[in-house]
């Protein structure tokens, strides 16, 4: 019997569980030809959500769960997860459930077909119309800049089997963009359509600031294309800056008009100095990363796997059978 891991990342989710156990359970009743393994990580909650992951480690061993050491975030909690999942293929859902079971036993028959990745692609939500359209703008702008092909109107809600599991632990970086990831790594894949549900419990831990972190590391993290724009932005400032130099020159020479005056030198300067800045400003996000990158820390400390201690760093633990 074929295993499957559903991953469930969670961070102050604790209204959450009484949902995520019913809608486990269904999972199991509705797929019985398969053996399950939950596996919940905790990254760094201040409420009770860790005692919700033990509470349902107790009544039922197939649910497992990770204490991570303080909060990494999603990406490195699903980095986590990919380490201690044990499945022959993972599924990824969000802790609110806002992610629906029903498209699972779609996920299941295309995996059994022969597809690595089945990744459900969002065909609407009840998120605010703002919301929706930059999200919507970020993965045309990603899809333009990258030479990775990005699925666009996707996230972390996907089956992987083992072999993208196995190669996406060996991508260690700290500053993940785990979307980009799937993408890169290949494999065969396929999309199929969900409509989002509304959150029943709990309220949502993404910021905006968060949210355009998220974004900006996708754009870093698979495209040079920023800093070719920059390249190519000072070079087109330069000429302009060239010939509209000529042409003082001649109308001075030539004409004997005058220079302009102070408010033309001011807008000259103001503008090249906003250039400069902006220049050095993509320069110092890709810097930024390379020095995160170079230092070499795990990705991650775990506080203990299902209630035992662990001084592992980064990397899954031997888990006893």
């Amino acid at each position: 019997m074929k295993k499957v891991t559903i991953l469930l990342p969670a961070y102050n989710e604790e209204a959450s569980f009484p949902l995520i156990s019913q809608k486990m359970s269904r999972v199991v009743e509705e797929n019985p030809s398969y053996e399950w393994e939950f596996l919940l990580v905790n990254d760094g909650s201040t409420d009770n959500t860790l005692q919700q992951m033990i509470r349902l480690h107790r009544q039922d061993p197939r649910y497992n769960y990770i204490d991570l050491s303080r909060n990494y975030g999603k990406e490195v909690a699903m980095m986590a997860g990919f380490d201690y999942a044990t499945g022959d293929a993972l599924i990824i859902m969000d802790a609110d459930m806002q992610h629906p079971i029903d498209v699972i036993p779609d996920m299941l028959r295309y995996w059994e077909e022969g597809y690595d990745d089945v990744y459900a692609q969002r065909q609407g939500s009840k998120e605010s119309w703002l919301k929706r359209k930059t999200s919507r703008w970020y993965y045309r702008i990603l899809q333009k800049m990258t030479t990775v092909p990005i699925q666009k109107d996707t996230g972390d809600f996907r089956l992987l089997d083992r072999s993208c599991v196995e190669a996406l632990k060996q991508m260690r970086e700290t500053e993940r963009n785990t979307k980009g990831m799937y993408s890169w790594i290949g494999f065969r894949k396929k999309g199929i359509s969900y409509f989002q549900e509304e959150r029943q419990a709990g309220s949502s831990k993404w910021s905006f600031m968060s949210l355009i972190n998220l974004a900006l590391n996708g754009i870093t993290s698979y495209t040079t294309a920023p800093l070719r724009m920059a390249s190519i932005l000072g070079l087109l400032v330069s000429a302009v800056a060239f010939f509209y130099l000529i042409y003082i020159i001649v109308v001075t020479n030539i004409f004997g008009e005058p220079v302009p005056g102070y408010p033309t030198i001011m807008v000259t300067m103001l503008f090249l100095g906003g250039i400069q800045l902006l220049s050095l400003g993509i320069i110092g996000e890709y810097l930024g990363r390379v020095f995160n990158e170079v230092k070499g820390r795990p990705g991650y400390f775990v506080n203990s796997f299902n209630g035992e201690k662990t001084h592992e760093a980064g990397h899954r633990i031997d888990i006893p059978a």
